[in-house]
């Protein structure tokens, strides 16, 4: 054993590789990769990895996270399709796990006929990640409908924090400010029209298709939104609109997004992000900030 912790506490993968799992499809091996059996497992994991100061990341769908080529000399533990029942838990509320997509947790508000949930359907990550970035789309965000968030604080004890103790912002909240982890969150939701909800769903789908390049590898927005600008207009407007650079590029579709046009490597994407990021300053002297999380040496 690579590392002092118990294999029964769920499916442990050595020197996995990350490119699999990411939705940029880049990125070398982490050296261990762990999915929990369940939240006491996660506990226990956790509590074993601190004891031995081993370096690790805890991650959901992966799609908002880029690895390095060289991947990552420690545990990624990854949590979808993990810790991810929904349900409810009141006429208008409804609980769901850490590790749930986005779209499972929305699709089952509709199901049960609750409006709010609308904006995240077409969301790619899970509850986990949108709880710590905020996540939003469409006027919609995660603060505006999260009425508690369970977490496992620094003693990795379970508390439960209300949302507007949270510190949402834009793309912010609370878990970045403190060493927390997402364990779920309860949703206070209104009651809805089962099939106006699944028009809404189907529109802003539509609208997703149309304006993002849903067919190529890639982590979503790859900046954050600058104050004052939009970031897929200044880099449109720098003349960077479909350029490429090794296997990655700018979508043609959607300036914002950073690509994996054929078959690039993490660094293709870092060098593209790069020149974007000088191209833009240079142009405008506005600074675009990144929203995508790297992970490696």
């Amino acid at each position: 054993m690579l590392f002092d912790i118990n294999e029964n506490l769920g499916d442990f993968f050595y020197d996995e590789p990350m490119k699999n799992h990411t939705s940029f499809c880049v990125g070398g091996p982490a050296k261990l990769l762990i999915k929990p059996r369940d939240e006491e497992a996660l506990v226990e994991i956790l509590k074993s990895i601190r004891k031995n100061n081993y370096k690790y990341y805890i991650l959901g769908n992966c799609t908002n996270i880029i690895v390095r080529d060289k991947g990552f000399d420690g545990i990624i533990i990854k949590l979808k399709n993990k810790l991810n029942d929904v349900k409810k838990v009141s006429n208008k509320e409804i609980y769901a796990g850490t590790g749930a997509s986005m779209k499972k947790i929305s699709e089952f508000a509709m199901e049960n006929s609750l409006t709010g949930l609308e904006f995240a359907h077409g969301i790619p990550g899970s509850l986990g990640g949108a709880i710590v970035m905020n996540a939003g789309a469409y006027d919609g965000e995660i603060k505006n409908v999260v009425k508690s968030v369970r977490l496992l604080d620094e003693n990795l004890s379970v508390i439960e924090v209300p949302g507007d103790e949270m510190n949402f912002s834009y793309r912010h909240s609370l878990v970045q400010e403190r060493d927390l982890i997402v364990l779920g969150a309860t949703f206070s939701l209104e009651d809805g029209d089962k099939n106006e909800i699944r028009e809404k769903y189907e529109d802003f789908d539509q609208r997703r298709a149309d304006k993002q390049p849903l067919d190529m590898p890639s982590a979503g927005s790859t900046f954050k939104r600058p104050t004052g600008y939009f970031a897929g207009k200044l880099i449109d407007d720098s003349g960077l609109r479909g350029f490429t650079h090794k296997g990655a590029g700018i979508s043609e579709k959607h300036c914002g997004f950073v690509v994996n046009k054929n078959k690039a490597s993490a660094q293709d994407v870092l060098e593209t992000i790069e020149i974007v990021q000088k191209v833009v300053h240079d142009k405008f002297d506005v600074t675009l900030e990144r929203e995508v999380k790297i992970i490696g040496d």
